[in-house]
Order: structure tokens, then C-alpha cells, then sequence
């Protein structure tokens, strides 16, 4: 069980899945910047924010349901909650763009399915993903093995922010989708521009510069 004061955003878990560095830049650093793609994702969850609730036939729909954990430390909010009339409930999560390849956006679908069942004391065994380019749901089970990889990306993302400290960067193509580019800088991260490589040949240049002349020892008197 956590305090409140120790708790991460549910958002935490996507950004982490997707990437540990950007993960702790947000998080940690509390660093952000817009550009083409989180403006589109604006504009998709501007009906999901709404805060407006209804009905549709015999399903009430909540939008931009607080939701929370005390067992698992999580906070945040749901873009869309359906409650049907035979007591089953059916998280949804918006998102721009397409699928992704690495479960992001699962493991926080997931992680609200398990902040629901611990406050209303249910068992939601699906969910369903809604993308803006392809206009349409992907359905999501909540199986076993995504249960336990959401756990296990909760306990990563907990230890990284409580440490404090930001992963080095690591370049990969899809970086350059990423809003934080020009704040994380990748391509000049890497091993071969690193800060500590470079200290390094400058201090090594100043030794080998300095064997070439006379020092004074400890008695006034020069030496090689």
C-alpha cells in the first residue's frame, strides 16, 4: 500500500514502456515541448475530456473518469469508461496514430483496468484501445501475461523516479517522432560525443602537453 504522496501518473507507464529516458525527463525533470503529433492527440481526446457523461441505450458512458490505486501507488484518469447494464465494465483509451509494436498504450489500459477492479471491487477482464487514424477500437484482454508485464512495468517506472535519475540516451528511429528531441538530444549522447570521452582527451592532451616542459619541485629547483 502507498501514501498518496508517493503515487505516479498512470501516463508514466506508457511513456516509460515506450521510453525509460523519456519517462524520466517528464516525470523527474518535469521537461516537456509540443509538436505535430501531441497536438493531434490534443484534438482526439477533446470529446474523451470532456468530463461529460450519457447514455447510450442501456450503456452509461464517463468521460474522463479520476481513477487510482493504493495497492499498485498509480493516479490519474480514464478518457472513457463504459458501465453496462449486466454490471460488466469496459475501459477505453484514446490515442492518435496507429498500434504500436512495443504495448505501451496496452500496459496503461491495463493499469486502469487494475486501478477500476480495486475501486469498485470488479473484475474487468477487457478493454479496448481507440486510434484516430484508423477510426476505429482495438480490442484489448487483459490476460495474464499483459497483468503481469503492467506489474512489472509499474515497479521499473516507481524505482526509476524514486532513484532520481535519467537514463542516458540511447538514439533509435523512433526518436525522431518524439516531442522531447530537441530536449534529450540522442545523436549527441552517444558514446562517441560523450561528455566523459571528452574530458578525457582533453585532460590526456594537457598531460602530454605539460611532459614537454620543465616543473619545479618541492625545493624551487627545475626538473624534467
Amino acid at each position: 500500500m502507498y501514501a498518496e504522496a508517493d503515487y505516479i501518473m498512470l501516463s508514466a507507464l506508457q511513456h516509460y514502456q515506450f521510453c525509460p529516458r523519456q519517462c524520466a525527463l517528464i516525470h523527474i525533470e518535469q521537461q516537456w515541448a509540443e509538436n505535430r503529433f501531441t497536438a493531434e492527440g490534443k484534438v482526439l481526446h477533446e470529446r474523451a475530456d470532456s468530463k461529460k457523461s450519457e447514455w447510450m441505450g442501456s450503456v452509461r458512458i464517463v468521460r474522463t473518469l479520476p481513477i487510482s490505486s493504493n495497492q499498485y501507488g498509480l493516479s490519474g484518469q480514464a478518457d472513457v469508461v463504459e458501465f453496462h447494464a449486466d454490471g460488466s465494465i469496459f475501459p477505453v483509451e484514446y490515442k492518435r496514430g496507429r498500434p504500436k509494436t512495443d504495448r505501451c498504450d496496452e500496459v496503461q489500459l491495463c493499469a486502469q483496468a487494475l486501478c477500476l477492479e480495486e475501486m469498485l471491487n470488479v473484475s474487468i477482464p477487457n478493454g479496448a484501445l481507440f486510434y484516430g487514424q484508423k477510426r476505429r477500437r482495438k480490442p484489448v484482454d487483459f490476460d495474464e501475461g499483459l497483468r503481469q508485464l503492467t506489474i512489472s512495468i509499474i515497479r521499473k517506472t516507481r524505482e526509476m523516479v524514486e532513484s532520481g535519475q535519467t537514463p542516458a540516451a540511447v538514439y533509435n528511429k523512433k526518436c525522431d517522432s518524439c516531442s522531447l528531441l530537441n530536449v534529450c538530444l540522442p545523436k549527441s549522447c552517444t558514446q562517441a560525443r560523450s561528455v566523459n570521452l571528452y574530458l578525457s582527451r582533453i585532460l590526456g592532451g594537457l598531460d602530454e602537453k605539460n611532459a614537454q616542459y620543465p616543473v619545479c619541485d618541492d625545493t624551487g629547483s627545475l626538473s624534467s
